[in-house]
């Protein structure tokens, strides 16, 4: 059994207790009490032409272990907000990175009008309403974890309770099977989430075979202002980073480094690649 597999079975259990816990008719009526989400997609597209950046609240993860353990992830999010970011990505997995879903509802009543994406394994609609209850304005959809049919129906429920789906994918496959339903947001993750290898290239391969008219957003393994422009030359329209700004020494200055790159150094980039 791989890591994402693992994950995804330890998760399914944990979707059983909480419907244990709270109902899904119990969720759905938080979710459809909960105010209207930010426009996320809109959040994103605003910052052009730079690539957005959307910081991540990330504490741990299973190839890097502990990465932040001390930090609050309220102060985590205000720093992101006040320094550029333009949406905040919080990991509510629980055993795999430190998160909480509480993580999610508090950066949500301290920042109301933070555009929120909540980047955890989803496999049940019970968990998108749980996401637009805690106030989230996204949440993160794993194409190649999901059939093509559930992928399907949690896309379209998202977008019933207003909230975006980043469709995440990692190869041609998976693409095609998100472009068989029109998405609004794509991401290309340059992790391979079987053995957790990086490799910037995929963000390079995969985005001209995705329509001008999506928006795209590279994750995984970005840590410097020069990669960011260079993904903003391949025409990446936001970054997801986590662990370059955890780990940074001065986690403020980082948001700043990343979210301020000059469309001339992207296109300069990538024309040398």
């Amino acid at each position: 059994m791989s890591i994402l597999e693992e994950i995804f079975a330890n998760k399914r259990s944990e979707v059983a207790r909480q419907r244990q816990t709270a109902t899904l008719a119990e969720v759905q009526t938080l979710a459809e009490n909960t105010p209207p989400a930010e426009d996320f997609v809109a959040t994103l597209l605003r910052a052009r032409p730079r690539p957005a950046l959307i910081a991540e609240v990330k504490l741990a993860s299973p190839s890097r272990g502990q990465l932040a353990a001390d930090t609050d992830p309220l102060e985590l999010a205000e720093t992101y907000q006040s320094n550029g970011a333009a949406a905040v990505s919080v990991l509510t997995n629980e055993r795999y990175f430190g998160g909480h879903l509480d993580h999610l509802r508090a950066i949500s009543r301290r920042f109301p009008g933070l555009p929120l994406l909540r980047k955890d394994f989803i496999l049940d609609p019970y968990q998108l309403y749980e996401a637009r209850a805690a106030g989230a304005a996204a949440v993160l959809l794993i194409a190649s974890a999901l059939p093509r049919t559930l992928l399907h129906e949690l896309h379209n429920i998202c977008y019933e309770l207003g909230m975006a789906a980043l469709v995440e994918v990692h190869s041609s496959e998976d693409l095609q099977a998100a472009l068989s339903f029109t998405p609004k947001l794509i991401g290309i993750n340059n992790r391979n989430l079987n053995d957790f290898s990086v490799d910037m290239n995929i963000t390079r391969d995969l985005r001209p075979q995705i329509p001008s008219e999506v928006c795209v957003v590279s994750e995984s393994g970005i840590r410097t202002s020069d990669e960011v422009a260079y993904l903003g030359g391949l025409g990446v329209d936001a970054v997801l980073v986590g662990e370059a700004l955890v780990a940074a020494p001065d986690v403020a200055a980082k948001v700043r480094e990343l979210t301020m790159v000059s469309e001339t150094a992207g296109r300069k980039l990538f024309e040398r690649h």
